[in-house]
């Protein structure tokens, strides 16, 4: 993997966008509830819950970000970026959650077809698809490089389809009585929700359980740094994620016999090596002489030389 440059939209028009999404969809879930009760319609104040949630995962969104910038301090050493991958996976969770109920429903439907309301609720419908069309295109870009607005925009989506949903269904339905139909693009939406959000989850847990990058060969780090001239072996390795966009790397290294006068050059040239091929920016290494390498290393973990002793 060559030298990474990820392209962010700027911390704070990206706020913005954020959290004109979360306005626009706060005013349509007020404008649904007002119009559930004028019309006595329970569809559309259920309809306006399930906008809430956008708006919700929004804000869980909007507010990992703004926690994710903090500083580094002494209980987070790291700093707080992987707040927002918890983000996601809260999302990612919900997301899963609203699948599983709509296949529910569809199967509920199945057996007991529902009359539609009448044009109000697909009219209602088309007004919550233009407002999921705007908060789209308020949180694509983002989305793009941001695991966490991934999975937020990932909700809108889910949303904008259901709206397409009844919107589609409901005008066959009303024009002519084809009541399967419901169900039918129900279960079609349920299953690409899942979908995408078991293909979302998966990286969010990977990240969370301090796995390698899935873009880089663990092994082709080890070979490169084996590559380097001084040194003659590597163990007890550690490679992880420290967030979406960061990577970290802490090993020990054993140096050539005879080279332990240059045991910081080589250690400096390692370094760069894994900075330039796999964009690794945190690097901790563990130098050993030859003569007084670890015993009986393993490749990856391991205790150090300490804990060997007295463990």
């Amino acid at each position: 993997m060559g030298h990474g440059h990820h392209h962010h939209v700027n911390p704070e028009a990206g706020d913005r966008r954020v959290f004109a999404a979360i306005a626009v969809n706060i005013g349509l879930t007020v404008a649904q509830i007002l119009g559930g009760i004028a019309s006595g319609s329970l569809a559309l104040i259920a309809d306006a819950l399930h906008n809430f949630s956008d708006a919700i995962s929004l804000i869980i969104a909007f507010a990992a970000r703004k926690i994710a910038r903090r500083p580094r301090d002494a209980d987070m050493t790291f700093g707080y970026g992987r707040v927002e991958v918890v983000a996601a996976l809260i999302n990612y969770t919900t997301l899963i959650v609203i699948g599983l109920v709509l296949l529910y429903e569809a199967a509920v439907r199945f057996a007991h077809p529902q009359p539609v309301e009448g044009w109000l609720i697909v009219i209602i419908a088309g007004v919550a698809l233009v407002v999921d069309a705007v908060t789209a295109a308020l949180t694509y870009a983002m989305s793009r490089s941001s695991v966490n607005i991934r999975a937020a925009f990932l909700h809108n989506v889910a949303d904008a389809l259901g709206s397409l949903a009844v919107i589609v269904a409901g005008t066959l339905i009303l024009l002519y009585d084809w009541r399967l139909i419901d169900p039918l693009v129900t279960i079609l939406i349920a299953g690409y929700i899942l979908w995408q959000s078991f293909r979302g989850i998966g990286p969010v847990i990977r990240i969370l359980m301090l796995g390698s990058p899935p873009e880089t060969e663990t092994d082709a780090v080890l070979d490169t740094v084996r590559g380097i001239d001084g040194v003659t072996g590597i163990h007890h390795t550690h490679f992880w994620q420290m967030d979406e966009h960061r990577t970290a790397l802490d090993a020990h290294v054993v140096i050539s016999e005879g080279r332990w006068s240059d045991a910081d050059a080589v250690k400096e040239r390692i370094k760069a090596a894994l900075f330039e091929r796999f964009d690794i920016e945190h690097t901790t290494l563990e130098l050993e002489c030859a003569r007084h390498t670890c015993d009986d290393p393993s490749e990856f973990g391991g205790r150090g030389h300490g804990e060997e002793r007295h463990g």
